[in-house]
C-alpha cells in the first residue's frame, strides 16, 4: 500500500510538471500576483472579483509593457493555467500527508524508511516556497521570471520525483552500494539527466527554443558565432539563448550517445529501454524546435524527459536491487 501510494504521488508530480509547463509557455505564470497559501484555492467567483484579480495584474511590468490592453477574456485564460498550477500542488500536499498520517497511526511505515518520507515531505514544502519565489522575480522591474529560478524551480520538482520513485522502489527491498563501473555508470546516467532536465529549464526561460528552429545546424551554422559575446564569459551559459540553446543541444547528443553504449554493454532490458526512451526523445526535441515549439510538442517532450529520468532511475535500480530480500521487510 505505501508503495502504490508513492507511486500514485510520483504521478501527481509528473502531472504537476507538464502543468507547470504549460503555465510557462502560455505565459500564465504571472498572472496571480500574491501568494496566500490556504485562501488561494478560492478562485475568482464573480465579475468583481475577477476585475480585482486584473487589477492587479495591470500594476506589473508585464501587463505594462507586454500586454497592455488584453481583454478580461485572455487573463482569465493565463490565470486558470496559474491557479490549475498552484492547486494541484496543493492538492499534492494534501495526498502526501493524509495518508502518510493514515499509514502512521495504522503502523504501516518501517521505523527505517520514516526519515527519507520526512525528508520528501520538506522538499514539498520547499518546492511550494521556491515556486512563489520564481514568480515574485516577474513582478518588479521584468517582464518575466528569472531563467535562473525557474530552472531551480524545475529542477527541483524532477529531483522529488526522482526520489520519490527511488523511495518507492526499495520498498521492502534491501540494495547494494555501486560496486562495478557499469553501476557507477547507470548512477551518472541519472546525474546526467538531470542536468539536462536543468538544461532545458533554462531554454525554457529565455524562450530560447523560439529563436534558432533549424536542425542539425543552428543559425546556419554547426557551431554558430555568438556563443560567447557576453562578458563575463561564464553569463553564456545561463543568459545568452543562442548559448544555452547550443549547450542543450550537445548535452542530448552526448546522453544520447552515453545511453547507446551504456545499452550495448549491459544488454538489460532496462539499459535498452532507456536508450530507446532517449532516442525518442531526442527526436521529439528536433521535431519541437523544427515545428516552432508548439504548446502540445512541448509538453510532450517535457513529459519524455520525466520518463527517461524514471527509467534512468529503474535501470540503476535493478542493478543495486539484492535478489533475495530480507524476510522481515515488508
Amino acid at each position: 500500500m505505501v508503495r502504490l501510494w508513492l507511486y500514485a504521488m510520483a504521478f501527481l508530480v509528473f502531472c504537476m510538471v507538464i502543468v507547470g509547463g504549460a503555465t510557462r509557455l502560455t505565459d500564465s505564470g504571472l498572472s496571480i500576483t500574491e501568494w496566500r497559501p490556504l485562501l488561494g484555492v478560492i478562485p475568482p467567483m464573480n465579475e468583481a472579483d475577477w476585475l480585482a484579480a486584473f487589477e492587479k495584474y495591470k500594476l506589473i511590468p508585464e501587463y505594462q509593457i507586454q500586454n497592455r490592453g488584453m481583454p478580461l477574456s485572455e487573463f482569465k485564460f493565463i490565470y486558470w493555467w496559474e491557479w490549475a498550477h498552484r492547486f494541484l500542488g496543493r492538492f499534492i500536499g494534501l495526498a502526501f500527508a493524509l495518508p502518510l498520517i493514515f499509514f502512521t497511526f495504522t503502523r504501516r511505515i518501517d521505523r527505517a524508511l520514516w526519515p527519507r518520507l520526512f525528508a520528501l515531505f520538506i522538499l514539498g514544502g520547499a518546492q511550494g516556497a521556491l515556486g512563489w519565489y520564481m514568480v515574485a522575480s516577474g513582478l518588479v522591474d521584468r517582464v518575466d521570471v528569472s531563467q535562473y529560478r525557474l530552472a531551480a524551480h524545475l529542477t527541483l520538482a524532477a529531483l522529488i520525483f526522482a526520489a520519490i520513485i527511488w523511495v518507492a522502489m526499495g520498498i521492502g527491498r534491501k540494495r547494494k552500494h555501486a560496486s562495478s563501473s557499469s553501476d557507477w555508470f547507470a548512477v551518472l546516467l541519472v546525474a546526467f539527466v538531470l542536468l539536462q532536465i536543468a538544461a532545458g529549464g533554462f531554454v525554457a526561460g529565455l524562450d530560447a527554443g523560439q529563436g534558432y528552429v533549424t536542425w542539425p545546424k543552428m543559425d546556419g551554422q554547426w557551431i554558430p558565432s555568438g556563443l560567447w559575446e557576453m562578458a563575463p564569459g561564464w553569463k553564456n551559459a545561463f543568459e545568452n539563448a543562442m548559448t544555452v540553446q547550443f549547450n542543450h543541444r550537445i548535452l542530448a547528443y552526448m546522453l544520447l550517445l552515453a545511453t547507446a553504449l551504456h545499452a550495448w554493454q549491459s544488454r538489460t532490458l532496462s539499459a535498452i529501454l532507456l536508450a530507446f526512451a532517449m532516442l525518442a526523445q531526442a527526436c521529439l526535441g528536433i521535431l519541437t524546435l523544427l515545428l516552432h515549439v508548439p504548446l502540445a510538442a512541448a509538453l510532450i517532450h517535457q513529459a519524455g524527459a520525466m520518463i527517461v529520468l524514471a527509467l534512468a532511475l529503474w535501470n540503476t535500480h535493478v542493478r543495486l536491487v539484492i535478489r533475495s530480500p530480507d524476510p522481515n521487510l515488508r
